[in-house]
């Protein structure tokens, strides 16, 4: 009996190619206000408030007793850096016709995904880092704006002590406010009676739990769209988080050029495919009452 069948076993492939798991859209850019002026930055404008006064005399000749007043309120402005981020990569003439997948166009998928996770890292750094004045000068997240302090776990007290911050700074009760938390704050969550059970939630007889966003929470629960994200910033990763709660006129985000590819051939390399993606922006905290940091514990 032959023992030579095995060489010429049949082998089968996929036609199609999985992409490993990845955060491929950006999750944060449809919350933070956008521009998509042409320029290498962007000024946004800040007015100040002022405050009124009570008129005390009626049309006098004094001076000062009946004069309109002259709040002489301040202006001031924050400005966006626009830079350049990009990706690439290579497949040589002849891999197409040797593989049953197209190489360029999946390559070309996969660096568009990292582009939009680029995105996400730019509004991230920009929320809680020091933003650019119109001088050019630093300005500091304010500590006012900060809750918590990395060693205790959120809580159900840390979300209205949020909402407590929004509420001291005057913010508009009904402006849309986004939340985004790490998958350890989503599992801790999902343990608190107060975002499970239809007694606190007021959600139909089916149930809390399956009224569930994509993000494992209750839709708008304490007043917050509710986003998971595995890219928030820590002082020691694994130990501690800084989660971040914001409107939409937290952030102001100038993209020059939005995500575009290109895939064409090399002649100085063996007209070996390149595939490059790339994107302009730039982003800044315009108002910083109109975010809160959460540093808490990164545990349950």
């Amino acid at each position: 009996m032959s023992t030579t069948q095995p060489n010429i076993y049949i082998q089968t492939f996929e036609s199609i190619v999985r992409h490993l798991a990845q955060q491929e859209v950006t999750r944060l850019r449809p919350h933070v206000t956008e521009r998509q002026a042409q320029s290498v930055n962007h000024n946004w404008e800040r007015l100040g408030l002022s405050d009124a006064v009570q008129k005390t005399v009626r049309l006098s000749s004094t001076p000062t007793s009946g004069n309109t007043p002259n709040a002489s309120t301040e202006w001031d402005r924050r400005v966006s850096i626009a830079q350049t981020w990009h990706n690439g990569d290579s497949t040589e003439q002849e891999d197409p016709s040797q593989m049953l997948v197209d190489p360029n166009s999946n390559l070309a998928m996969s660096l568009g995904y990292s582009m939009r996770r680029a995105m996400d890292d730019i509004i991230i750094n920009a929320a809680t880092g020091d933003a650019i004045g119109g001088d050019g000068s630093p300005v500091t997240f304010p500590v006012t704006q900060v809750v918590g302090d990395g060693t205790t776990a959120i809580s159900f007290d840390f979300i209205t002590e949020v909402q407590e911050t929004f509420m001291e700074n005057d913010i508009t009760p009904d402006i849309p406010k986004v939340a985004i938390i790490g998958p350890t704050q989503v599992r801790k969550l999902m343990q608190l009676t107060e975002q499970t059970s239809s007694d606190y939630v007021g959600v139909n007889s089916r149930g809390a739990l399956q009224q569930l966003s994509s993000s494992g929470i209750v839709p708008n629960w304490m007043g917050f769209t509710w986003i998971m994200s595995t890219r928030l910033l820590a002082d020691v990763p694994g130990t501690d988080l800084r989660l971040l709660f914001f409107t939409k006129r937290a952030l102001g985000l100038h993209v020059p050029r939005d995500i575009n590819a290109r895939i064409a051939e090399d002649p100085s390399n063996s007209f070996a495919w390149r595939i490059y993606c790339q994107f302009v922006a730039g982003c800044v905290r315009v108002e910083d009452e109109h975010i809160v940091q959460l540093h808490v514990l990164d545990s349950v």
